[in-house]
């Protein structure tokens, strides 16, 4: 029999207030669709089938690369409605065992789910349901219960004052068998305090048939909690993140300040990484073994080769930096920039598509964009690479061993040869042959007492 996911991603989420779909807010820099789909790839399952509705293309833009089915659910009437939405895709695969879960539960924990998915398996009942404990359960559906069995669960709206008062509450996870799973579904109604079809009748019609449902205890309530609100959307990313960080650590990371420390769901560390406090590591970043990243640096989908160290304030985006670099403080490099092995960028240098070669030093208050710049250049302070004429990006190419002196202005298109010399304050607008000096400049001249004659005058 095989066993297959269903994820319901159709509701707008009203109470986040925000105009995106709730399943699309981020949770640790990605959607929390795709949150709570990582949450279950332990489980192994044949097939997911994500049901979606409110802004359904956007949704199922996100969840392309993810390897899921997507099923549309219109109009929105339940989450009854939203499993019936999937019958033709679930009996096309077959008898199966049916796992239902909410798409904004992006802390489920997979292993206790495969624990209760072989229960349910072996117990031969029809259906089963994961329950929470909560001290404030308001919002959730009750579960009302004769000894052991599952009799009912009501839902908040529906509930009486005595029902209300139970604290064992639904969290939306359900299994079910597909074979018996559509003729009961077809039997619930609407009658209802919001008119729609919920699935959790289901489990009043199992009882009224003398059929039993399984009840599994939720081990720690908050990892199967849905997410709400805004605030309960910071809550959960709040958790997930310590718990990422601590597995980090328990993998050999140094993370001076763990509150402090913003690292994604994406972000792969090498061990020996040394990360000091508020520091953000964001997107498919990865930190290669001995990388140190100091204080209110960002890293966004970076690839920094080992040993390298990135001093305070530098902030990082889509770069390839090499082994045993030196950045910082406040450096920038922005998207498409190479740093090859011991590049040194210094404070206040920015980057822009520009490959800089092995041992490339560019310490001080330089601007290189749309650049190459060969192994073992050195690039005085101020140097700039004017690479847009108003309309059109250009190049500029520096060979190996180039020495550009400060206050240079390299007015691209141009090529600068290996082991060639840049004058300071020259402003190049033609190529400079290898080996050659480029000097561009007006004569400097002294005018002898001119000090002392304007202190006269000022009298």
């Amino acid at each position: 029999m095989k066993r297959l996911v269903v994820v319901l991603a159709a509701g707008q989420g009203t109470r986040m207030k925000s105009p995106r779909a709730k399943v699309l807010h981020p949770v640790l820099g990605r959607p929390m669709a795709i949150q709570t789909l990582a949450s279950l790839e332990t489980l192994s399952a044949d097939r997911t089938f994500v049901v979606v509705g409110h802004q359904r293309e956007a949704v199922q833009e996100a969840l392309s690369s993810c390897g899921v089915t997507c099923v549309v659910q219109e109009p929105q009437l339940g989450t009854g409605h939203a499993l019936m939405a999937c019958r033709n895709a679930i009996e096309a695969e077959g008898p199966a065992e049916v796992l239902l879960v909410p798409g904004d539960a992006p802390l489920l924990p997979g292993d206790a789910l495969a624990g209760m998915w072989d229960t349910f398996h072996r117990s031969g009942e029809a259906a089963a349901v994961v329950t929470l404990r909560l001290e404030r359960p308001f919002g959730y559906g009750r579960i009302l219960r004769d000894g052991a069995s599952l009799v009912r669960i009501v839902e908040e709206r529906d509930a009486k004052p005595e029902e209300r008062a139970l604290t064992e509450v639904n969290s939306g996870v359900y299994f079910f068998r597909s074979p018996g799973l559509w003729a009961l579904l077809e039997r619930v109604g609407r009658d209802n305090a919001q008119g729609e079809y919920y699935l959790t009748d289901l489990f009043a019609l199992l009882h009224r048939e003398g059929r039993s449902a399984s009840l599994f205890a939720a081990p720690d309530p908050r990892d199967w909690l849905g997410i709400n609100t805004q605030e309960e959307l910071a809550r959960t990313t709040q958790r997930l993140r310590e718990g990422l960080v601590r597995r980090w650590m328990e993998a050999g990371a140094t993370v001076m300040d763990p509150p402090s420390t913003w690292i994604e769901a994406g972000v792969r560390l090498g061990a020996g990484v040394v990360l000091h406090p508020f520091v953000r590591l964001c997107g498919t970043t990865r930190l290669e073994s001995g990388v140190e990243v100091r204080s209110f640096s960002v890293l966004t989908d970076c690839e920094i080769g080992e040993g390298t160290l990135i001093k305070e304030h530098c902030v990082l985006e889509r770069t390839a930096v090499g082994p045993r670099c030196i950045l910082g403080p406040f450096s920038r490099t922005r998207e498409g920039t190479v740093l090859e092995e011991g590049v040194h960028l210094g404070n206040f240098v920015e980057t822009k598509k520009a490959r800089l070669g092995k041992g490339v030093k560019a310490n001080h208050l330089s601007y290189l964009g749309d650049a190459t710049v060969g192994a073992g250049s050195n690039i005085g302070a101020g140097t700039i690479t004017c690479n847009y004429d108003g309309r059109m990006k250009h190049p500029t190419v520096l060979g190996e061993g180039v020495f550009v002196g400060s206050d240079t202005q390299l007015v691209a298109p141009v090529t600068v040869g290996d082991g060639a010399y840049i004058g300071a304050g020259a402003t190049v607008t033609k190529d400079v042959p290898a080996g050659a000096l480029a000097i561009s400049r007006v004569p400097q001249k002294n005018v002898e007492g001119w000090a002392e004659r304007k202190k006269a005058r000022g009298r």
